[in-house]
């Protein structure tokens, strides 16, 4: 159940290439970050028509943009394994069924809800049951690694899972071998990480305790 998903910011098409390559050998999907400028204060690479993720791994995509449903196309097109879109871009439920339906049209295998760290978990309780994860923001701001770790990220995981102790939960940002045992005890089995991997010097050792750590904390 316990999962671990390196993550990359890419600035082009050959980013995507690079980390395909360092972590395939251990990781089974990569978190990739898209931002708009608009949902989010950066910019990232998208894919243009026509572009194929390479082989080997699974390719997870997280949307922080203002129109998820048609950017969330694209990047099924080019064979996204995951797609992940956020409640506050979507609005509505409705809407958000809408672009699941189109993504898993296009071949998508997984569609997750995502909420940032402000956002009343109340409000994201309509999307449980249309979606495989729900993806927690465990940082203040989004769009970059290397933003701090927030603590209260640990109590809105058990909240959410006291709520709908049925829904899968990830979580995103800061993620780190000092937080991801309680992470996992509070409900969390799919952890997006970034700088504490990028920055290791030995990226499958650094992937390795993680995995132990959070197996450690996990109580299904």
């Amino acid at each position: 159940m316990i999962e671990i998903v390196p993550t990359v910011v890419p600035e082009n098409a050959e980013d995507i290439v690079h980390v395909a390559d360092r972590y395939r050998s251990f990781a089974h999907t990569i978190h990739v970050d898209v931002a708009d400028g608009v949902f989010a204060p950066n910019t990232t690479w998208m894919p243009e028509e026509g572009y194929v993720f390479p082989s080997g791994v699974n390719f997870e995509i997280h949307l922080m943009v203002a129109d998820p449903h048609t950017v969330g196309v694209a990047y099924a097109r080019a064979g996204a394994f995951s797609i992940i879109g956020h409640a506050e871009a979507f609005k509505t439920a409705g809407r958000a069924g809408e672009a699941f339906s189109d993504w898993r049209k296009s071949g998508v295998k997984s569609v997750q809800t995502a909420a940032l760290l402000q956002t009343p978990l109340e409000s994201v309780a309509p999307y449980v049951s249309i979606s495989d994860f729900i993806l927690l923001m465990t940082i203040g701001s989004i769009g970059v690694q290397g933003i701090p770790f927030e603590e209260s990220g640990i109590d809105r995981v058990r909240s959410f899972k006291d709520m709908h102790p049925e829904a899968m939960i990830a979580v995103d940002g800061g993620v780190s071998e000092k937080n991801i045992e309680r992470l996992a005890q509070s409900g969390a089995i799919h952890f997006c990480v970034g700088s504490a991997i990028s920055k290791a010097i030995d990226y499958s050792v650094v992937y390795q305790r993680l995995a132990n750590l959070a197996s450690r904390g996990y109580n299904p």
